[in-house]
């Protein structure tokens, strides 16, 4: 687990665990190696043996960190997928004092006050701070980018007014989405989500092409024997179909995606490649 206890995709590795456990008649730990973006605990999973014994909680690093980082502790071609459980929404949003009502009054202010507005994000090189580059690519946007040290410290300077907008994992946003404390104006899924129905997507909203989603799945070293790789997988993707399951993603916000190793290693090239077309356009790169 490349992240520290308690976030997001630690939350999805502690609910699918036990079920893994259960279905492969083997004790699961989660061994949370946090560092470097995700980087040191896919470097540790990607060097470990190929024989189904380590497995890697996969999420939007995978894809991301390629295409910003000069070097890697890892090759993506040692890590394999297995499969894709869910995808949750990033959610575009603004203070209700700043009278935006949509997507289109967020793209016609800044354009309006071009470099005078900025964005929050919770650090350079994440989800949120990419969400918001994609954005300004595919409107030829001039907005300013504050990185701050986590989500929620991006979430109170945008309640405060420090920040004209930012996106933001829509299951740490929702409660104060719900509160009114924040408006949103769209999510980044090609879906609506089911506990926002009434807010667009950002494709809706007049982006064309624009799709963005907090992914999480299982990977593992590459090269484990097919045989070891299918029970895995399969086991995956009973669990995934569970009724029980895909409650308790829905209700922390996130969609149910089941997606085999195929159907998650296409995905993980095309969110890669669109990621790569970002860090240029945005001239962002990392050590």
């Amino acid at each position: 687990m490349p992240f520290p206890p308690g976030g997001l995709i630690d939350n999805m590795a502690r609910l699918i665990g036990p079920r893994l456990s259960q279905e492969l008649g083997q004790p699961v730990v989660i061994d949370n190696k946090p560092g470097a973006g995700g980087n040191l605990g896919a470097g540790e999973a990607a060097r470990a043996s190929a024989d189904g014994y380590t497995l890697l909680m996969a999420s939007p690093p995978l894809t991301i960190n390629p295409a910003l980082y000069k070097k890697l502790p890892y090759q993506p071609e040692q890590i394999a997928p297995l499969g894709l459980l869910g995808r949750v929404p990033n959610v575009l949003l603004v203070n209700p004092a700043s009278g935006i009502q949509s997507v289109a009054d967020l793209s016609a202010r800044i354009k309006a006050r071009p470099g005078q507005l900025n964005y929050a994000s919770n650090g350079q090189g994440t989800s949120l701070h990419l969400s918001a580059e994609l954005y300004k690519s595919k409107n030829g946007l001039f907005i300013t980018h504050i990185p701050y040290r986590g989500a929620a410290a991006a979430i109170t300077a945008l309640m405060a007014n420090e920040v004209d907008m930012m996106f933001d994992n829509l299951p740490s946003a929702l409660g104060q989405i719900q509160a009114g404390r924040l408006k949103a104006l769209a999510v980044t899924t090609p879906q609506r989500s089911s506990v926002l129905p009434q807010v667009p997507t950002m494709a809706e909203a007049g982006i064309a092409g624009y799709q963005v989603s907090a992914w999480f799945g299982l990977a593992a070293p590459a090269g484990m024997p097919a045989a070891v790789q299918a029970r895995i997988e399969q086991a995956l993707e009973r669990i995934a179909k569970q009724p029980e399951v895909m409650a308790a993603l829905q209700k922390q916000g996130a969609e149910p995606s089941w997606l085999d190793s195929k159907g998650l290693a296409g995905f993980m090239q095309a969110d890669t490649a669109q990621w790569k077309t970002v860090a240029d356009y945005a001239r962002i790169s990392l050590d």
